[in-house]
């Protein structure tokens, strides 16, 4: 159905909200990348043939109304958990499924309306039939998520089902364009992509260039290790970001938008895709969107995943055909953007959070989150944590909430030690930081910053060392060589890294990492580069004593670093065979048949040929 007014999204959201409300049963399989990675496709194809050959059950065929419907949704977020499949209306959610799981699923759920008691979330002794139930989401407050495992991912008209597009309506046909970026303004929504600069005010500086070419842009490059809070919303979402985005283009006057998406991600493409051409056949998208008399077009570039086109201006000049390079500025991208007109760019979360802003209003908006900092945030959590996955929380949630609340506390339940926090480009929170309000003011003056909203924790068993090094070792690949700061610094800091790793390091070098660190977060050239030092800046600070026992006593507590730990003979169970001797490529091993042997740790390359070859566990490393 075309969409030609707004009695026509009346009538088709009427619809579409009819079409969903009579099937009786709906089975949700999550297709998000992680689920699809383990073997989710295989679960929907077995239930869907389930369905199409089950007597008096009926599955969707294109436009014909079933009593069943097995969808392929979003990311369901419990990632740690997945295959994950969700029965509606009883609200099951089933963990670790299997292709085998299927016929009991169907026989028990679908057809004799009974949980599958095996396949529930059980903590504690408790089994959660309820997915709201589950500690996991009932300790969140998912808005811009909400649709992700609830709605199919390819289907325009689940989307209108749930409200969608109705903000747009509202904007088109109720205010004028600088109304809309007035409530965006009053709501004091921030970027979610890095700093958490005002979107409004961004629009505004738009709004009012004389140039009457307008672009709108969204970021969803996403380079952070460890993040996927974009992706998710692209592949279980997208209407809703091309809802913002369209919104953003009325407000602004602009008539193109962008999607710089990496290529690495090619299921959010392909949804996508989907997504403007359901668009597009609806009226919602293209020329004179609803009969408004408001046009808007929107084209997909993919990028080929350097972490520097995740700046703005390195963004823009990828779009245009150039090499992803940042610029001096000023002019700002809002002065001088893609194509050298002045450009909206914001990322995906930020659009994704525009349709609710317009439809409820900025007082609505503030209820959440703090004063300076309202709404949600979504997050990443990854690393040492019980519950990994993808989450969303008032801003100003505390990081004690999120890692043991939500994430269920730190794996095997050893203590814990930090959280990497913002990717490359943020810094750590320690031990004495979990009550810590996550928001971009706090954060801030913690050397810290949310980035994109990667949160990797980490327990004692963790070098810190090692971490600074493995980002530094990331950015310094990845950074794009155009000015010297950046290229050479951090170059050299990542060497001086790997000795101190490799047990060369000196005190000298501590001090130089610190003043190399500080000179490149004054003088490189654009954000990305200004924040590389961060992760070793903050490791410096608060774990300096770890870096103190790599350099002084060439010591790594935790054994991560290969090249410090130190190999030892038990005499009390060396029997002096003599066969590490024998085996040792350095010939560090001395000593006499039947008596116990010693390794000279001064000669020893720590490869390990002594350990291998040792009958009697005698010999182990230590730390």
């Amino acid at each position: 159905m075309r969409i030609a007014s707004r009695e026509d999204l009346k009538r088709a959201a009427g619809l579409a909200a009819e079409d969903m409300k009579s099937q009786t049963k709906r089975i949700l399989i999550c297709a998000g990348t992680g689920c699809l990675a383990g073997g989710s496709e295989k679960i929907y194809q077995k239930l869907k043939k389930m369905a199409e050959d089950t007597e008096n059950v009926e599955v969707e065929f294109g436009p014909e109304i079933a009593h069943v419907g097995v969808k392929q949704s979003g990311c369901h977020g419990f990632c740690e958990m997945g295959p994950l499949v969700r029965i509606e209306p009883s609200n099951y959610l089933y963990i670790k499924v299997k292709e085998e799981d299927c016929e009991e699923i169907f026989q028990e759920s679908i057809l004799n309306d009974r949980p599958v008691e095996r396949l529930l979330y059980e903590l504690d002794g408790v089994r959660y039939r309820e997915q709201e139930s589950i500690p996991f989401y009932a300790k969140q407050t998912r808005q811009v998520l909400k649709n992700c495992g609830h709605i199919d991912a390819e289907n325009i008209g689940e989307y209108l089902a749930v409200g969608g597009y109705r903000a747009l309506e509202k904007a088109l046909f109720e205010m004028q364009p600088q109304e809309v970026i007035q409530v965006v303004l009053d709501s004091n929504l921030r970027g979610r992509g890095g700093g958490g600069f005002q979107t409004g005010y961004k629009w505004k500086q738009v709004a009012r260039q004389e140039e009457k070419i307008r672009y709108v842009v969204c970021n969803g490059d996403e380079g952070d290790p460890g993040a996927f809070m974009d992706r998710s919303v692209m592949e279980g979402d997208p209407h809703k970001m091309i809802e913002g985005m369209i919104i953003a283009g009325y407000a602004v006057s602009a008539q193109e938008g962008y999607i710089y998406v990496r290529a690495e991600y090619p299921l959010a493409i392909r949804r996508l895709k989907v997504a403007i051409a359901q668009a597009e056949e609806a009226g919602l998208l293209g020329e004179n969107i609803m009969g408004s008399g408001y046009s808007f077009t929107i084209h997909i570039n993919r990028g080929a995943g350097a972490f520097v086109c995740g700046e703005g201006s390195a963004l823009t000049a990828s779009i245009e055909g150039e090499r992803g390079m940042p610029r001096t500025k000023p002019p700002r991208t809002v002065e001088q953007g893609l194509f050298g007109k002045p450009t909206v760019l914001n990322n995906v979360e930020t659009y994704a959070n525009v349709p609710m802003i317009v439809l409820n209003g900025a007082e609505w908006y503030h209820r959440l989150g703090t004063e300076t900092s309202p709404g949600t945030k979504a997050f990443a959590l990854t690393g040492s944590v019980k519950n990994t996955g993808l989450i969303e929380v008032p801003m100003g949630t505390t990081l004690r909430e999120i890692v043991y609340d939500i994430g269920g506390g730190v794996k095997g339940d050893v203590p814990f030690k930090a959280v990497q926090i913002g990717g490359p480009s943020g810094g750590c929170l320690v031990t004495s930081n979990l009550d810590v309000c996550l928001d971009f003011d706090s954060l801030k003056k913690l050397g810290a910053m949310i980035g994109s909203g990667g949160l990797v924790v980490m327990d004692e068993n963790t070098c810190m060392v090692e971490v600074a090094r493995f980002f530094m070792n990331f950015t310094q690949n990845e950074s794009c060589g155009k000015c010297v700061p950046c290229r050479e610094g951090t170059r050299r800091m990542l060497e001086i890294l790997e000795d101190i790793v490799a047990g060369k390091g000196t005190l000298e070098q501590l001090d130089i990492l610190q003043e190399l660190g500080e000179a490149i977060t004054d003088t490189a050239l654009c954000g990305l580069g200004k924040s590389a030092a961060l992760p070793v800046l903050s490791t410096l600070k608060n774990f300096r004593e770890e870096y103190l026992e790599h350099v002084v006593e060439k010591r790594c507590k935790t054994g991560t670093c290969q090249a410090l730990k130190r190999y030892v003979i038990d005499p009390s169970k060396c029997k002096g065979c003599s066969k590490c001797a024998r085996n040792c490529p350095v010939h560090a091993i001395s000593g006499k048949v039947k008596e116990p042997f010693t390794i000279d740790t001064s000669v020893c390359i720590k490869c390990g040929a002594c350990m291998d070859n040792c009958a009697f566990g005698a010999i182990y490393t230590e730390n």
